[in-house]
């Protein structure tokens, strides 16, 4: 299947230059382009792509109010932010809006392109650079609201094998990574994870990692 892309920036030419990186992908279609926040939400309410290319500093509407509007339309919607800010708050408001991973403006083509295909394929995309600094930044913000109140009263729920994949998961490692770390099948590891989705009531391992952070079952180090 062919992955439906919306690429929203202000700037021209990186909308150009990605679009041509990706749609030189076999499997990657650039279907659209937004300038501002605000035509981004109408493009992707239009479009339906199946992962947005989200800049977070736009005139009229930044990158994070509009991930926030399009999560609130569509609980499903997959963003993957794009920003040449490599700073704490971005990771951590973006996160925060429903972005599902977080990208530099610097990545290789290829990183880009699987980029889209993770996010696509609903799992979260946080390099380990970008995981330790939300976990310091949680750290910070030590008395930040909770965002999941209800994942919070069923965090007991969990088995102890089903935690310790949580905890992997909001340390940034991809299925195979835990199931290598944990000697056990891709297959096992895909089920613990469905199950931790449905226990806490989280729509996807980016939620499942913001949880971690809130919870306090990752501490810096």
């Amino acid at each position: 299947m062919t992955i439906r892309v919306v690429i929203a920036d202000d700037q021209m030419m990186v909308r150009e230059g990605f679009s041509v990186l990706l749609n030189a992908m076999p499997d990657i279609e650039v279907v659209g382009e937004a300038v501002n926040g605000r035509e981004a939400v109408a493009r992707v309410r239009e479009l339906a792509p199946d992962v947005v290319l989200m800049d977070i500093r736009m005139p009229e509407m930044n990158g994070i109010e509009a991930t926030r509007e399009i999560i609130a339309a569509d609980a499903a919607a997959k963003v993957l932010v794009l920003t040449t800010f490599d700073l704490d708050e971005y990771v951590y408001q973006a996160l925060r809006a429903g972005a599902s991973g977080f990208l530099l403006k610097d990545a290789s083509a290829r990183q880009l392109a699987d980029g889209v295909r993770v996010v696509a394929s609903g799992e979260a995309l946080l390099a380990p650079t970008v995981t330790k600094r939300l976990i310091h930044e949680f750290s910070r913000l030590s008395e930040a609201p909770r965002l999941m109140p209800a994942a919070h009263a069923a965090y007991g729920e969990l088995t102890d094998r089903e935690t310790e994949v949580l905890v992997l998961i909001a340390q940034g490692l991809s299925n195979s990574e835990i199931a290598e770390r944990l000697v056990v099948a891709d297959s096992t590891i895909k089920t613990h994870v469905s199950r931790i989705l449905v226990k806490l009531g989280l729509r996807d391992r980016t939620q499942a990692a913001v949880f971690a952070y809130e919870a306090r079952l990752v501490t810096p180090g």
